[in-house]
């Protein structure tokens, strides 16, 4: 079994940044593609960015060019790097694993098994 810790929310001002972390336990793997979602108050879940066993990244239209998504293969963490935060970024924010291994990276959520609790982040105008 795999488990995914989050780490990192709380609240800034608006132009602000937050670094948020995922730590992962158990049978996930490197190999294992991984991404971030989030969901506001009366929104439904959104694609945020992925990763896959490559390096590869893919960003939804609302956060490219001011979020970063990484990995440290190391320590097997996943980072999401947050910059320029804007009100509407305000969500819980939740980590995801692929089950399987050398998938390419993917905005789908279906396409994960894995699921962390989530950490709030909320932006203040």
């Amino acid at each position: 079994q795999g488990q995914l810790v989050e780490s990192g929310g709380g609240s800034v001002q608006a132009g602000g940044s937050l670094r948020l972390s995922c730590a992962a336990f158990g049978y996930i793997y490197r190999a294992n593609r991984m991404g971030w979602f989030r969901q506001a108050p009366g929104k439904e879940r959104e694609s945020v960015a992925g990763i896959d066993f490559r390096a590869t990244t893919k960003y939804s239209d609302s956060v490219k060019g001011r979020f970063t998504i990484s990995k440290d293969n190391a320590k097997n963490i996943l980072y999401l790097q947050m910059n320029s935060l804007k009100p509407e970024d305000t969500a819980v924010y939740y980590c995801a694993a692929d089950r399987y291994w050398g998938r390419d990276a993917s905005l789908d959520f279906n396409a994960f098994e894995y699921w962390g609790q989530g950490t709030q982040v909320t932006v203040s105008s």
